[in-house]
């Protein structure tokens, strides 16, 4: 028989209990009354206490008394920081302290100026392994990957131009030692010389020879392909020029050149070809030969300079620094001088593109910086050897210069040895002994009058010079242009002066003030010679009757002087007063009626200009005027407007001192030069900007001289000039000896009656009496005017241009002509 079951106890939670140990046994009940509740919770447990949000407010204080102030409780120490700043790990909040301590380190940048001067240092965790009397280890012993030298560009390929074969050119010179200026070193000797070197080296060690660059084999030099498909024949011959005279394989002391091309044959494009391939390549691999180039030119071509890089190389190929105005003086000068101070890759911009005068302000920012190469753009500004602009950059780190000149020989040969001496200094000695040995004798070679010992020295010497300067100048005329341009046709018109011109002209030059001039008392000359200068352009040009005094009786019926003129007045040109503008105003009439070219007018007077602009206002033509007032930044934006086919404006005024040189004004194929200067190279300069590259039109240049007059005198100085250019530069043997050294000093003389003094002096064969030409030039010189086509009177009737040819009849209410005689070249 099976026992009964004994019941479990109740469970009875931990809370239970807890609140049954706290609670004191009733007296009353006896051990065995006692029941417990299964899972009964005690009245005193918290659960029974109400819930009460943990963000509730705190109960108000009942009290009507103030509120105590709160005791201001110091913290310090609760870190476990004592007074001497130890830290007490025992201490109370000892625990915060020691979490703050093992916080990771917080990164502080530190000082960039007191960084970069601390010298380098292994970064060791262990610093004792540096010994400091030993030198630092260096970085980076393992040996480079073998460098294959090769060119720049494939010498090989089809288009390829070399300017540098280090199988032909190289001229490295045989090192020839003689065995009895080196002693033998003896065995013993030898062996001593070892022991006394029981250290190897890093390099020994590690089996790593040390490279010889003299082993590295030079590499050809080849032009840019981008460049060389857009070079001409004559250009690369330029080019190749250029590169052995900079780079001093023509002659080894020598690195300086003049590049003497006529206007319009690419000199630009040549120079930027020899900069860009000095600044990419050279005959070491991998190395350029030069890293900077300053760019010198007159200030109007300076933007020129920056578009024309852009235009051959290329949009973000090249960034020059051209200096253009922009800017305060004291960002150019910091813009000057990070650009001196810049080297190797941080030499973000190697071109400095410069005008002469701002390159002479500021020649002393460049400091001593090295200059690899120095292009001088219109380089006749140097031709004074003595003046700041010479000095200046004379003073500059520069080994490489190239003068880019159309017209070395200006006046005389001393300003051709400045620009020799400037290129290549002291080649040709002193300034001295250059014109004692070659200036005086070739002159007196050249005068008519001389004998013909004289001469015979004269041509030596010149012989001599030109072989001892020929090999630095490259000198080619505008011939060349004649397979890739259109023709041109030149013509020198000679004008009548108008009868009120001759009035005034004849007044003066037998006035009281020119008689004193010409026995060498009173008068100044310069101003005598512009008064008449002035005169054979317009009378407007002088301030009548002040200029010239006694002149009121000349006055024709519809001449008002300058100061009665009232508003509508000033604004009109009487065109009959002046024979070269009467000429003017028929021309500009006929190409705007017949016509759609456009003109380009050039003088050396800006009040000539003024009133070209009076004359074009007056008759509605369209017109655009760069003088020396346009800053440079209009300039360039000037002739991209008048080059623009589309434009309206077919008449364009230009100071032949402001913008005579460089400037491409190919949308027109008309020049005008109005009145001579006394510098042949400032009116060739004047006449070739519109017979350039780009031209697409038969070009007609036009110089007008007054006949009989100063000018005429001015004209026949510039061919003298010219003659002496030619035979320096061109060494052309056959030019004439027309003028004595008498003859040029007659400049007071008027000539009534002759259709040219100039065709008189020349005693031209081919021409008759009257003026008339039966035999045609056999060979035109450029150079050399008594071997153009001379027309006259019902001759000019044969010339090709239409507007000279309306010349040849004779106007109604003018009893003559007002020109008198053509002098005309063809180009091909």
């Amino acid at each position: 028989m099976s026992k009964p079951s004994t019941p479990l106890p109740a469970f009875r939670s931990p809370l239970t209990q807890l609140s049954e140990n706290r609670r004191p046994p009733a007296a009353s009940q006896s051990s065995s009354q006692k029941l417990t509740r299964i899972n009964a919770t005690p009245s005193g447990s918290p659960v029974f206490k109400p819930f009460k949000c943990p963000g509730s407010a705190a109960p108000k204080r009942e009290s009507a008394l103030p509120p105590r102030k709160r005791r201001k409780v110091d913290y310090s120490g609760a870190d476990g920081t004592g007074e001497g700043g130890e830290t007490s790990w025992t201490a109370p909040g000892a625990v915060l302290a020691l979490r703050e301590a093992n916080k990771l380190p917080v990164f502080k940048v530190k000082d960039a100026e007191s960084t970069f001067r601390t010298k380098f240092a292994i970064p060791f965790s262990d610093k004792t392994r540096i010994n400091a009397n030993r030198p630092t280890i260096a970085l980076g012993m393992r040996r480079g990957a073998n460098f294959v030298p090769k060119a720049l560009h494939d010498p090989t390929g089809e288009f390829a131009i070399v300017l540098y074969d280090p199988t032909i050119d190289d001229k490295k010179e045989e090192e020839v030692v003689e065995s009895s200026s080196v002693p033998d070193v003896p065995e013993e000797g030898a062996e001593k010389a070892v022991m006394k070197k029981p250290n190897k080296s890093l390099n020994e060690i590690l089996g790593i020879k040390k490279q010889d660059t003299s082993d590295i084999p030079r590499v050809a030099v080849v032009i840019d392909p981008r460049l060389a498909k857009v070079l001409r024949p004559h250009q690369i011959e330029g080019v190749k020029f250029l590169y052995r005279a900079t780079t001093g394989l023509i002659d080894s002391k020598a690195h300086g050149c003049i590049m003497a091309d006529e206007m319009g044959l690419g000199k630009t494009l040549q120079c930027i070809t020899l900069m860009w391939t000095l600044l990419k390549q050279s005959p070491e691999p991998g190395k350029p030969t030069i890293r900077k180039c300053v760019i010198a030119c007159p200030s109007s071509l300076v933007r020129n300079w920056a578009n024309e890089l852009v235009k051959w190389l290329g949009e973000g190929t090249i960034h020059p620094f051209a200096v253009d105005g922009k800017g305060t003086k004291e960002e150019l000068i910091s813009q000057l001088k990070q650009w001196a101070i810049a080297s190797g890759n941080q030499i973000v911009r190697p071109v400095l593109i410069v005008s002469y005068e701002t390159l002479r302000l500021y020649a002393k920012e460049l400091g001593n910086t090295e200059i690899g190469l120095m292009l001088c753009d219109e380089g006749h500004r140097l031709k004074n050897g003595e003046s700041q602009t010479f000095t200046s950059l004379t003073e500059l780190n520069v080994k490489r210069r190239v003068i880019l000149s159309g017209t070395p020989i200006q006046n005389d040969l001393t300003e051709y040895f400045s620009l020799l001496n400037f290129a290549n200094p002291d080649y040709l000695g002193s300034r001295g002994d250059f014109r004692k040995m070659y200036e005086m004798p070739i002159l007196r070679g050249r005068d008519a009058n001389s004998d013909e010992k004289t001469r015979q020295k004269g041509d030596e010497r010149l012989r001599d010079l030109f072989g001892r300067v020929n090999k630095f100048i490259i000198r080619r005329t505008n011939d060349i242009l004649s397979k890739y341009l259109p023709v041109k046709y030149e013509h020198v018109v000679f004008c009548n002066l108008a009868p009120f011109q001759k009035d005034l002209y004849n007044h003066f030059v037998t006035s009281s003030e020119v008689k004193k001039l010409l026995r060498g008392v009173g008068c100044k000359p310069l101003k005598a010679i512009n008064v008449l200068k002035k005169l054979c352009n317009h009378p407007d040009l002088l301030n009548l009757p002040d200029d010239l005094h006694g002149s009121e009786q000349f006055f024709p019926d519809d001449f008002i002087p300058k100061g009665a003129r009232g508003r509508e007045n000033h604004r009109y040109v009487n065109v009959f007063h002046s024979g070269k503008m009467l000429v003017l105003d028929r021309m500009l009439r006929r190409i705007r009626q017949d016509t759609n070219d456009k003109i380009v007018l050039i003088s050396n007077y800006t009040q000539t200009l003024d009133v070209f602009e009076r004359l074009a206002r007056a008759n509605n033509y369209g017109f655009l005027r760069l003088d020396g007032t346009m800053t440079v930044n209009k300039r360039q934006k000037l002739v991209d407007k008048f080059n623009d086919p589309e434009g309206d404006e077919f008449i364009f005024l230009l100071s032949s001192k402001a913008g005579g040189c460089g400037l491409n004004l190919i949308g027109a194929n008309r020049l005008v030069l109005f009145d001579p200067d006394w510098n042949p190279a400032a009116d060739q300069q004047a006449l070739a900007r519109v017979w350039r590259d780009g031209q697409k039109k038969d070009c007609f240049v036009y110089r007008f001289i007054a006949t009989g007059t100063i000018e005429e005198k001015i004209f026949q100085r510039q061919s003298h000039k010219q003659s002496l250019s030619s035979c320096v530069v061109d060494e052309a043997q056959d030019v004439e000896r027309h003028f004595g050294s008498e003859d040029l000093r007659k400049l007071f003389e008027y000539n009534t009656n002759t259709r040219s003094d100039t065709h008189d002096t020349f005693k031209c064969k081919r021409c008759k009496p009257d003026g008339k030409q039966y035999v045609k030039a056999p060979a035109m010189l450029y150079g050399d005017t008594s071997t153009w086509n001379h027309f006259a009177g019902d001759g000019m009737g044969k010339i090709e241009d239409l507007l000279l040819r309306q010349e040849g009849d004779v106007m109604e209410g003018v009893e003559e002509r007002v020109v008198s005689e053509v002098f005309q070249y063809i180009s091909h």
